[in-house]
């Protein structure tokens, strides 16, 4: 996967990304560990005011940078439709996890330029844990290089999901049994930060049977970067399946070939 940015632009968009990661990280920490009121959306998930204000504040700031950009967000919709760069926002992923002081939620941000899934970044805020990648620039931990694991057989790999529940009723996945009992570990570290865990060479296999784009978004370019695989089920890499699967690579094709069953 290329893309048509410069090196430098891509550059300069993943910088700014980092900064904003941050920025809306540290203000879902006010809320994060105390008792927070949800409202349920039209798709039955919970959105909390962190999540609209987290939104919010990354909207005004590429706004103010990038008043030409395109942004699409979970709880605000899209804006500048056709615009040649899209930042694509989750504010809160896992917001299930956040309401419940679970520290693994991330703030998510991917940038398309020209249709292409250029940069991305997944920000852990209780965790001060960072994962980014540009097109051409490598993926990093911390601001360190990081890559997926070499694990080549699957009895020794760890692979995760979300929900195993949701694969069976709802992915429709009639492998994951056998998917399961394969795998060396099976656990459920899931929302982005089974992705993120697969990007930085601590497990092989993370599964997603729904996605929105903004759940995919930045993890093309992250495990891309990192040397893995990500794909929806039926194989293609793209953040637009509606469903996602990461690996190390070698893993790939085993496992969708086991997810189809």
């Amino acid at each position: 996967m290329t893309s048509p940015a410069s090196q430098d632009l891509v550059s300069r968009l993943l910088g700014f990304a980092l900064e904003l990661a941050e920025a809306a990280g540290q203000h879902t920490l006010r809320y994060f560990g105390h008792r927070v009121d949800s409202a349920a959306k039209t798709d039955g998930s919970p959105v909390t005011i962190a999540d609209r204000e987290a939104e919010e504040l990354l909207r005004q700031r590429i706004g103010a940078r990038f008043p030409d950009h395109g942004i699409m967000g979970e709880e605000f919709g899209e804006t500048r439709p056709g615009a040649s760069v899209r930042w694509i926002l989750d504010p809160i992923d896992a917001t299930r996890s956040f309401m419940r002081g679970v520290p693994m939620y991330g703030v998510l941000i991917g940038v398309e330029v020209e249709g292409v899934a250029t940069v991305g970044v997944c920000h852990f805020p209780p965790l001060s844990e960072t994962v980014a990648a540009g097109l051409g620039l490598g993926c990093t931990w911390n601001g360190r290089p990081c890559q997926v694991s070499e694990v080549r057989r699957l009895e020794d790999a760890l692979v995760l999901t979300t929900d195993p529940l949701m694969l069976a009723t709802v992915g429709k996945d009639p492998g994951w049994p056998e998917l399961q009992s394969r795998a060396g570990m099976v656990r459920t570290w899931g929302d982005c930060y089974g992705h993120a865990l697969v990007a930085t060479g601590r497990a092989e296999v993370m599964v997603d049977p729904i996605m929105n784009v903004w759940d995919c978004a930045p993890f093309l370019p992250i495990i891309t970067e990192a040397g893995g695989r990500f794909t929806d089920r039926d194989g293609e890499a793209t953040i637009h399946g509606g469903s996602a699967v990461s690996t190390n690579g070698p893993l790939h094709d085993q496992v969708l070939s086991l997810l189809r069953g």
